[in-house]
């Protein structure tokens, strides 16, 4: 059977960075799709697919919302006009969503995490945070048995046909 050409917008959507130990550290309640500002070389950067969000969190201060510790490399070709690999960037929410936002991390035990760093069909970054809460060491023994167990049962099941 041919395969379908993809449409354009699954064509467009790229993934640049995924912070995979966001869901076995944390118990994800909500995510929220925001907007970076960035400069031009931190964009171009970016495109070489080299960024990392493992290590970095949301945080609201003064009304705002900061993407904190996120690395971008540096641009190789944008000698003079370059960025901080570290800086803190800031995210683009709606008001409601940001009011969201705060009132989840004056919870008891919330925090907001970064999961998936990508460009839209559009070709815009964006950035997925989840408002999320801690797990306990028992409850990532749980989530990891209840994976292997999911493993074990597709595999019985494909064994069985």
């Amino acid at each position: 059977m041919a395969k379908k050409p993809k449409s354009a917008e699954e064509r467009n959507y790229k993934v640049v960075s995924e912070n995979r130990r966001a869901r076995f550290d944390y118990a994800i309640e909500d995510d929220i799709e925001c907007g970076i500002m960035l400069e031009g070389s931190e964009v171009k950067s970016l495109r070489t697919g080299q960024a990392q969000i493992a290590e970095s969190y949301a945080a609201v201060e003064e009304g705002e919302l900061w993407l904190v510790n996120s690395y971008f490399p540096p641009y190789e070709q944008a000698k003079t006009f370059t960025h901080e690999e570290r800086r803190r960037r800031k995210l683009l929410v709606k008001q409601k969503e940001l009011a969201k936002l705060w009132s989840a991390t004056q919870r008891e035990g919330m925090t907001l995490v970064p999961m998936v760093l990508y460009f839209n069909h559009k070709g815009r970054a964006k950035i997925k945070i989840g408002i999320a809460k801690g797990k306990k060491l028992h409850d990532k023994r749980e989530t990891s048995a209840k994976r292997d167990w999911q493993r074990s049962k597709a595999r019985l099941m494909k064994e069985n046909r």
